[in-house]
């Protein structure tokens, strides 16, 4: 009987342990993000952090590609699978599936008093604007980038330097000389994307939107005037076809640049961090004012989130993160060390130490802090349309089909219409 008792006892107590050790099992959140060089590096020890303190939750972050995010997410989050937490650049199209944490939050008036933009723009219209499902992983300008040394060895004179506006025909000549007295193989180059053409493009004149705010493209003669400029730099070899013609999705020109091989590079203040890692002081490269066109130099804005999925199977665990990563000592380290603009009233109004001492990225900031102040009002509210994401894909795709002779200049305007109405008629079910 003893023994029996005895033997009772071990199999009672080894039921104890599996369970106790069941229990303290980790909860997993996925995490599927495009993230580029230091930017992986500082997530990655913010993530070390939270788990050292939260040993209950394990992240796990799945870097992908950027067309991952715009193509494959969207139709994984339709499906109701998918990340626990993205990043994503499509911030308004994709509020229908993000997790308000409202409820999960222990500070949630912390959020509301430093979140407020983010908040703005991650609520669906007519919603409330309560829902506290995001923060911005940066805040972005378009903008663009010379390689001094270039302009150095041609003896050309940077236009910006007169402090004049510069129009993209004058840069696109002093680039062009650049690029023949040096021997480079690219004088300008754009990134391959319909948010990048959107700051040239207001510059010369577009609007976008109707008085309805409706994508109006088919009447834009702005836009028109734009697209005509835009293809002749391909025309006349200024631009490389690389770029535009090399491909589907999204494409930069930033690995040319990075190798001193592109004189003058239009991207965005994101690039800053690449650049000060890849680049460093090999060579004097900058951000410039924006070029200019007939009616004003704008950049465009734009950003990512991070947003936290409806679809999660553990709201608790993902907003606990979210909050951590959230609080201003992570969000101002987040920032600092990756040299993106972050999204938070009180740390904005504190000031970023940035974590680096390379003149060329501390000018550059600089750069866009004031070109941030510089952005047209028209800009702004194509950024905050909920009619805006059709309009993307389209003016790329179709300017890329006239670049390598598939289409007219005409026949690509009116295809560019055809494709926002069908795409907006498909959000809408009109």
């Amino acid at each position: 009987m003893l023994r029996k008792i005895v033997s009772l006892c071990v199999i009672l107590s080894l039921f104890v342990v599996s369970s106790v050790a069941f229990a303290q099992e980790p909860v997993e959140i996925r995490i599927m993000a495009d993230l580029v060089d230091a930017q992986v590096t500082v997530y990655n020890d913010i993530i070390a952090d939270f788990e050292a303190a939260n040993p209950d939750i394990d992240v796990v972050l799945d870097v992908v590609p950027y067309d991952t995010i715009t193509q494959t997410l969207p139709l994984q989050l339709e499906t109701g699978v998918g990340p626990d937490i993205i990043k994503s650049t499509d911030v308004t199209s994709l509020a229908p599936y993000y997790l308000d944490m409202r409820p999960y939050l222990p500070d949630a008036d912390y959020w509301d008093a430093n979140f407020g933009p983010t908040i703005a723009v991650t609520n669906i219209p007519g919603s409330g604007n309560t829902a506290l499902s995001a923060i911005y992983s940066d805040v972005t300008v378009t903008g663009a980038f010379i390689n001094r040394t270039l302009f150095e060895q041609a003896g050309v004179p940077v236009p910006s330097d007169s402090g004049e506006p510069v129009t993209w025909e004058e840069w696109e000549a002093a680039a062009v000389a650049v690029r023949d007295a040096t021997g480079v193989d690219f004088a300008m180059g754009l990134d391959r994307s319909g948010h990048r053409l959107m700051g040239p493009a207001i510059s010369i004149g577009a609007t976008y939107l109707n008085e309805e705010g409706y994508p109006d493209l088919a009447n834009d003669a702005g836009f028109r005037a734009f697209a005509e400029l835009f293809v002749g730099f391909h025309e006349r070899g200024s631009m490389p076809e690389d770029i535009w013609a090399g491909g589907d999705g999204a494409r930069n020109g930033r690995d040319e640049f990075i190798n001193g091989n592109l004189v003058f590079y239009y991207s965005g203040n994101w690039q800053i961090g690449s650049f000060a890692e890849n680049i460093g002081d090999a060579f004097d490269w900058e951000a410039v004012p924006a070029p200019c066109g007939a009616q004003t130099c704008t950049g465009m804005p734009g950003g990512a989130v991070f947003a936290a999925i409806a679809a999660t199977q553990h709201p608790e665990e993902v907003s606990r993160f979210m909050d951590y990563f959230a609080s201003e000592p992570v969000y101002r380290e987040w920032a600092e060390r990756t040299l993106l603009a972050p999204q938070h009233t009180a740390l904005v109004a504190a000031g970023l130490n940035w974590d680096t001492e390379l003149p060329q990225a501390l000018k550059s900031l600089d750069v866009f802090a004031v070109e941030a102040g510089n952005i047209s009002p028209i800009a702004l509210a194509l950024f905050s349309s909920p009619n805006v994401g059709p309009v993307y894909n389209a003016t790329r795709d179709r300017l890329t089909q006239v670049i390598v002779g598939e289409l007219t200049l005409d026949e690509a305007m009116e295809r560019i219409q055809t494709d926002i109405d069908t795409g907006l008629a498909a959000v809408t079910g009109g």
